[in-house]
């Protein structure tokens, strides 16, 4: 089993979420060896969550801020991967709780050249708020207000069972970064993030295709490696949706590994060992 690894929050000024985030970190059977914090440009408010929970955390967090200038999760995310002191990466969304055995299933099924696809439950508008109110972690996956409850249920036979098997309705390279676990060195390989995307859309499965364009298999992981959902209104596409995904089609047509567009300008700035 890995003894170390890094787990990636995005965030963009919700900071009530971000806080359930850590508080279920907090909870988990297995600790991350940091957190690393990828800030796509939130005020104060979100820093001051984060400050709160620095000297009181169990292992380091790391803030990695840059100026909002609209949407850009793939800029951000890179410059957090370029911070990661491990060699291998959980990534989720600051709107999430985790199950507590999460960063253990994902650490149980890591293996060389493989990507791992988690699901999410979709808590509803009610129980979200309830839970954001009481500044609770503690899910009871039998409340009326969720949806997608089956991937609220946790069963490691299962899960290592279809870890090879399960498919989905999706062509292989569709992802949702909210809930993704891969090797550093994988990353590195195909430099990371395309950040010629901006705005809604596909980053995430993009870069999925450029790692299985290069060899890395993917598997979805269920019946483990939970996550609840926050509710939230979904994020208009908005006019790059379009843009996006002729990037995403250019990248499935031409088979590429490579983006000239990603990370290695900030591991040139030494920040990654």
């Amino acid at each position: 089993m890995l003894k170390k690894c890094s787990l990636i929050i995005s965030t963009y000024n919700w900071p009530e979420a971000l806080e359930l985030t850590l508080l279920s970190i907090q909870q988990q059977t297995i600790m991350p060896s940091e957190v690393i914090i990828a800030d796509d440009g939130s005020s104060n408010p979100t820093k001051k969550i984060i400050d709160s929970f620095k000297n009181k955390f169990p292992v380091p967090i790391i803030h990695v801020w840059h100026e909002d200038n609209g949407f850009r999760l793939a800029t951000i995310r890179n410059k957090a991967f370029s911070h990661a002191s491990t060699d291998y990466i959980i990534q989720i969304d600051g709107d999430v709780i985790l199950h507590k055995r999460f960063i253990e299933d994902h650490v149980l099924a890591a293996k060389k050249g493989r990507l791992l696809q988690g699901s999410r439950v979709l808590l509803g508008p009610t129980y979200s708020k309830t839970l954001l109110d009481r500044k609770s972690v503690e899910v009871n996956i039998l409340q009326t207000d969720i949806k997608r409850r089956e991937n609220g249920f946790r069963s490691i036979f299962l899960s290592n069972y279809l870890l090879t098997k399960y498919k989905n309705r999706y062509p292989e390279y569709y992802a949702r970064g909210a809930n993704m676990s891969f090797w550093l060195a994988d990353i590195i390989a195909i430099n990371g993030y395309n950040e010629n995307f901006e705005g809604w859309g596909h980053e995430d499965s993009d870069l999925t295709l450029r790692l299985i364009n290069n060899g890395v298999k993917k598997s979805v992981i269920k019946f483990a490696a939970i996550v609840y959902h926050i509710y939230h209104i979904e994020q208009k596409k908005g006019d790059l949706e379009d843009k996006n995904k002729q990037l995403l089609e250019d990248t499935r047509r031409t088979r590429i590994s490579w983006t000239s567009f990603g990370m290695d300008k900030y591991l040139k700035d030494g920040n990654q060992k």
